[in-house]
């Protein structure tokens, strides 16, 4: 007979085993557990999305990316207890004004400031002192023979070479050429015997907004760090130079990865990164790269001359404006205005004047200045061109037979100080354009005294010391020389006037809303 007591035990300690075994119960058939087969969860499966892999293109393309280490010839720099070196053009470090940027960072990083006492900056001094390591960035192979791209920035000034490869080979470059206008730069390993893995260029245009871009280079001196994104935009000016048309990426690029490529799927390098756009000096997103159709033919060129030959029409030019539009009667904003053709250019020759608006170059029409400047610099120096101009309300041609674009050290060379703006005399307002104005003392325009700050004057940047060199495309030396060429335009049915204004930036032209009163 079952002991009701004794059977309740025996299933008390079944269960206290089963517990401690991870069973969830015990099964007893006539006061006998039966035996228990625990169950185990499956693993977690999850089936891969349909997501691009970048992993294949890196494997592909890695070997042909470098760091790009340059040293130059630098005079000696004292260096503090922590092991940093400093220099401020012989001022002690405590000299230096509370927000200059050494200071601000040894304040948000916790360093303790240095004793500035006989440090000295260790500026380049070419021939003279220590080859001492100076900038490092990214580059690429594109030949097998060793020729290597990167920034004209990384290895400006540079003296001495070195190319650090993916697996940590270290070799010595030469500098083939360098190009300012497009910060490009071309090394050659100096390795006679030894074939590199090299990429090539994307054939056109190479990418469209949107599509993936891989950024391979040497941030911070990390060397063959990978970052992935999209082709944000295209045709970026960031104000850099007369041939700025960038590719704007998103992936991540930080210093140290100027003048490394940016791949797409296929491997092929559609951009050279350049620059980056940061509050911070990190990445933020924002980065800006050298379209594969222009570094092409700049890198051909570097190869084959060392430096790179442009078509020059020797003419200063800027954009022209809605504004300045309806001021010469234009039916469209387009085109490029000339601000001043340079004495004895190729431009001044075939008689190009002060206020023409250049629309076309052999029949193709001109969008804006940059597009003007592109075309004519990608042309081949001694080249005839018809330029399609607008000049006092009609159109007229001009063919010129373009020069060679000048050297920086020729640019540099034909640079002269700006003079001085004239003492305040007598003032004289100027036709209701809210300035007042009095005669040069050269005789050559009219001074600014003073700009309504209420005026559209002052809206556009004309200030006090500015000259007025010309109105409505004529030459000005008083104020009533000024005042018939505003009754012209006024004649003429228009409700704003030309003014070339001159600053000591250069010269600009600016369209002023007329009185018609």
């Amino acid at each position: 007979m079952f002991n009701r007591v004794t059977g309740q035990n025996r299933l008390a300690k079944i269960l206290r085993s089963t517990t401690a075994m991870g069973l969830a119960a015990a099964i007893v058939a006539g006061g006998v557990p039966a035996i228990i087969t625990p169950a185990y969860a499956e693993p977690v499966s999850v089936e891969a999305p349909n997501i691009p892999s970048f992993a294949d293109v890196v494997e592909a393309v890695s070997p042909a990316v470098v760091s790009v280490r340059v040293e130059s010839a630098v005079q000696p720099a004292a260096a503090d207890g922590n092991g940093f070196s400093f220099g401020w053009g012989g001022r002690g470090f405590d000299e230096l004004p509370d927000d200059h940027p050494m200071k601000r960072f040894f304040r948000e990083f916790g360093i303790p400031m240095p004793d500035g006492e006989g440090q000295q900056r260790p500026a380049p001094h070419a021939g003279k002192g220590k080859l001492r390591p100076t900038s490092q960035g990214s580059g690429f192979f594109i030949s097998e023979d060793g020729y290597i791209v990167t920034n004209n920035h990384v290895v400006n000034d540079g003296e001495a070479f070195t190319i650090v490869m993916n697996d940590g080979t270290e070799l010595k470059a030469s500098l083939v050429g360098k190009d300012s206008r497009t910060d490009l730069a071309v090394l050659k390993v100096d390795e006679p015997k030894q074939k590199f893995k090299y990429v090539k260029f994307a054939d056109g245009d190479g990418a469209r907004i949107g599509d993936w871009v891989v950024a391979v280079g040497n941030p911070f001196g990390l060397g063959g760090t990978v970052t992935a994104g999209i082709v944000s935009a295209r045709g970026r000016d960031i104000g850099s130079g007369p041939y700025d048309d960038y590719i704007q990426i998103d992936a991540a690029v930080n210093r140290g990865n100027s003048g490394g490529p940016d791949f797409n799927l296929s491997g092929e390098v559609i951009g050279i990164n350049t620059a980056i756009f940061s509050p911070s000096g990190g990445n933020v997103g924002i980065a800006f790269a050298i379209p594969a159709s222009l570094a092409k033919n700049v890198v051909n060129d570097l190869i084959e001359k060392g430096t790179v030959e442009r078509g020059w029409l020797g003419v200063q030019i800027d954009a022209v404006s809605k504004d300045i539009a309806d001021s010469l009667g234009l039916a469209e904003a387009a085109g490029a205005i000339v601000v001043a053709p340079q004495d004895g250019s190729p431009g001044a020759k075939a008689g190009i004047e002060q206020g023409d608006v250049i629309v076309a170059v052999d029949g193709e029409q001109i969008k804006d200045n940059r597009d003007l400047a592109k075309r004519i610099g990608t042309m081949t120096p001694g080249t005839k061109v018809e330029l399609s101009i607008w000049r006092e309300g009609k159109s007229i041609t001009k063919t010129v037979e373009l020069g060679t674009f000048p050297t920086d050290q020729q640019l540099a060379g034909n640079q002269q100080d700006e003079p001085a703006a004239p003492a305040p005399s007598t003032e004289q307002a100027l036709a209701g354009l809210g300035l007042d104005v009095q005669p040069s003392d050269d005789g050559s325009g009219l001074a600014i005294v003073s700009v309504d700050p209420d005026s559209e004057a002052a809206d556009l940047g004309l200030k006090a010391g500015d000259r007025i060199t010309a109105v409505n495309n004529e030459e000005v030396s008083s104020v009533a020389d000024a005042q018939k060429a505003i009754e012209a335009v006024k004649e003429a049915g228009r409700t704003k006037v030309l003014v070339l204004i001159q600053t000591d930036n250069g010269n600009r032209f600016v369209a002023l809303p007329l009185d018609q009163g």
